[in-house]
């Protein structure tokens, strides 16, 4: 899966990259020569949506979208695991029906209505492609993220640092820490009764 994610990342971070030249083209030709690119305003809508729809799929595996936590943070132990399942699964569900399902749907009828963009004369097909190819990224998180969740021992964080990966890393360092402050503090108050 972190191949899958630094692909993703390096991906996302090319198309914006095309985008910010596109749209630089599109300013240089509109002043410069007077005579405005034809197709460059096609391509940045284009960009932009591949760039949404596969910065969702990102965002979801970092974890990294708007949510409501309320309810999490008051439950503990099996309830607040049963509940981050249970999203985890109604994420799934949207990603396999509306994305997959309905967006491979979409991009087979616009090949087979032969439907052509207006500048590039390119298939809307293509275009409409990152729509089950986001919800098959969605998907796969999903899988990854009900895995560790059914695997993990201890009770899992609702909210956590998008750097450090929620449930195995960085709590160990947390645990060592926090005995060693434990420790210290039981010594000094034997220090100061020799004294």
């Amino acid at each position: 899966m972190q191949k899958i994610e630094k692909a993703l990342g390096f991906v996302l971070g090319t198309l914006l990259a095309l985008m910010v030249l596109d749209v630089t083209w599109q300013i240089l030709t509109r002043f410069l020569p007077m005579q405005p690119s034809s197709y460059t305003e096609e391509v940045a809508r284009y960009l932009l949506v591949w760039i949404g729809l596969l910065g969702g799929a990102y965002a979801y595996r970092k974890r990294s979208h708007l949510g409501i936590d309320l309810l999490s943070n008051a439950l503990h132990g099996a309830k607040r695991r049963a509940l981050q399942i249970f999203v985890v699964l109604v994420c799934f569900a949207f990603a396999a029906l509306a994305m997959v399902y309905g967006g491979a749907k979409l991009m087979l009828l616009t090949f087979e209505l032969e439907q052509y963009s207006a500048a590039l004369n390119l298939p809307m097909g293509y275009v409409y492609s990152v729509l089950p190819l986001s919800g098959l990224l969605i998907c796969l998180f999903s899988i990854d993220h009900l895995i560790e969740l059914v695997t993990a021992k201890e009770e899992l964080p609702s909210e956590f640092d998008s750097e450090v990966h929620p449930y195995t890393d960085g709590t160990d360092d947390v645990d060592a820490s926090a005995d060693a402050e434990t420790k210290q503090k039981q010594k000094q108050p034997e220090a100061a009764v020799e004294a």
